[in-house]
C-alpha cells in the first residue's frame, strides 16, 4: 500500500482486518459459545487467559511512560486502573479470578502461573514487548482489537450462561464492565490513529499492528485447541481432572 488513505478509508481497512482475523472466528470460541467444551477445557482457557489479563496493566504502563501529553497519559492511566482496580473498587484482574474460582481453580494456583502453556507465555510476552518497543502509533493501534470485543464478550456471556450450569452471572463479573470500557477505549484509539497516521508508511504500521494483535489472540486459542481439544498437553502445563 503506497497510496495515502483517507481517515475513513483507514478505518474501513482496520475493520476489515477485524472481520477476517479477530478470534471470534476461531473454532475454540465457537465451541465455547455452542456449549461443546468440557469443564476442564473451560478451566484451561480461563487459566491461560488470566496471564493475558494480568499483563495488560504492565503493557499499558510501558506505553504510559512514553506518552508525551497529559491527555494521553490520563487516558492510559485510566486503562491501568480498569484492570488493576483502585483501593475502592476491584479491577478486571480481580474479576477474572472470580471466573477461575467459579470454575473450581484455586487462586494461588492461577496467580502462580505454574500451569500455563508455553505458547501462552510466549504470545503474551511478545505483545507486551511489541507495545514497549514499537512506536507510540503502533502501540496504540495494537489496542484496536477492542473495536470488536463487545461482540465476542456478548457471545461468551450468552453462551456460557445458556450452556454451562455451573457458571453464573457472578462468575462472569469480568465481562459486564468491559461492554462499556472497551467501546470507550477503542473510540479514543481509533480517533488517535486516524488523526496521526498521516503517511502511507504510518498507515501500513497501523494496519500491521492490528494484524499482529489479532495473530496474538488467535495463537492463544490455537495453543489451547492443540493442548486441550487435540490432547497434546505439554509437560508441566495444567491437566484437567478426569470427569
Amino acid at each position: 500500500m503506497n497510496t495515502l488513505l483517507s481517515p475513513d478509508e483507514l478505518e474501513a481497512r482496520l475493520r476489515a482486518i477485524g472481520a477476517e482475523r479477530y478470534h471470534r472466528q476461531h473454532p475454540l470460541h465457537k465451541a465455547m459459545y455452542e456449549g461443546r467444551l468440557t469443564k476442564g477445557q473451560l478451566q484451561a482457557w480461563a487459566l491461560n487467559r488470566y496471564y493475558y489479563q494480568a499483563q495488560i496493566p504492565r503493557k499499558d504502563a510501558t506505553l504510559l511512560a512514553r506518552l508525551p501529553t497529559t491527555e494521553l497519559r490520563r487516558e492510559w492511566r485510566r486503562r491501568i486502573e480498569d484492570h488493576d482496580g483502585t483501593a475502592e473498587s476491584p479491577g478486571g484482574i480481580a474479576r477474572w479470578l472470580k471466573l477461575t474460582n467459579g470454575l473450581g481453580l484455586d487462586d494461588d494456583y492461577v496467580t502462580s502461573l505454574k500451569g500455563l502453556l508455553p505458547a501462552t507465555l510466549f504470545a503474551v510476552d511478545a505483545y507486551v514487548a511489541f507495545v514497549r518497543d514499537r512506536s507510540i502509533l503502533a502501540a496504540i493501534a495494537s489496542s484496536l482489537t477492542e473495536l470488536f470485543s463487545p461482540t465476542i464478550i456478548g457471545e461468551r456471556m450468552e453462551g456460557m450462561l445458556r450452556n454451562y450450569p455451573y457458571i453464573s452471572e457472578d462468575t462472569l463479573a469480568y465481562f459486564k464492565p468491559r461492554l462499556t470500557q472497551a467501546p470507550q477505549d477503542s473510540t479514543f484509539a481509533l480517533n488517535y490513529v486516524k488523526e496521526h497516521a498521516r503517511t502511507p508508511e504510518q498507515q501500513r504500521e497501523v494496519l500491521g499492528a492490528l494484524e499482529f494483535k489479532c495473530a496474538i489472540l488467535w495463537q492463544l486459542l490455537d495453543a489451547l485447541d492443540h493442548a486441550y481439544v487435540a490432547g497434546h498437553v505439554p509437560p508441566g502445563a495444567f491437566v484437567p481432572e478426569t470427569p
